[in-house]
């Protein structure tokens, strides 16, 4: 963690992205707030035009030593020069991954609100384990990832723990003292001056 431990800044791409500004977006949002590492997760199947992003992304992470991981799709991380690969699916592929991009890469796995998936991921060379959603939202089964699980976390596993989904000011407050990342997309993205909404969510660790 951070100097300050204040838990870090895990941006998330939208799931759309516009070639001809997103890139000079990103810059301005990366400049603005210190940002951990970046994730490249969109919507299309679409492989060039994935490659394609992730070039552009990869150009503006990478020039501000932020590092750069694409969710799922393992086979693009060597060839497209990223930094490693982030699962949403749980612990199913981390060994394997571990084992195929060596020990220098990057792997997360989202663990939902599961404890026994996330300490399978961990035992399996996960970096990182992510949970959510911690906010409220209308989204999913309902089921959400408490509080209580990652001040247990905190407190008994020393893999890093990343706190996503339906983030506020209200709920990073909240959640700071229990985990180690928030991991921030729609909620800044779809604001209308996505550096203030960055901005503000950052400023609400303590």
């Amino acid at each position: 963690m951070a100097d300050t431990d204040l838990p870090q800044l895990y941006l998330v791409t939208p799931p759309q992205v516009e070639l001809s500004t997103f890139p000079d977006q990103l810059a301005r949002t990366l400049d603005a707030v210190e940002i951990a590492c970046l994730r490249l997760e969109l919507a299309t199947r679409d492989e060039d035009a994935i490659a394609r992003a992730a070039d552009a992304c990869r150009e503006v992470a990478h020039a501000r030593d932020v590092a750069f991981v694409i969710t799922d799709h393992v086979l693009m991380v060597e060839r497209l020069g990223l930094d490693g690969v982030h699962f949403t699916d749980g612990a199913r592929h981390v060994r394997k991954t571990r084992k195929d991009l060596g020990k220098d890469a990057i792997v997360g796995a989202f663990c939902a609100a599961s404890r026994h998936d996330g300490l399978t991921a961990g035992e399996q060379g996960a970096d990182y384990v992510s949970f959510g959603p911690v906010g409220t939202t209308g989204l999913g089964d309902g089921t959400a990832a408490e509080r209580e699980l990652f001040d247990w976390w905190s407190q008994m596993i020393e893999v890093p723990v990343v706190a996503e989904g339906a983030l506020t000011e209200a709920v990073v407050r909240d959640f700071s003292p229990v985990t180690d990342f928030f991991s921030l997309g729609e909620e800044i993205w779809t604001a209308e001056d996505p550096v203030a909404a960055l901005t503000a969510l950052a400023a609400a660790r303590h």
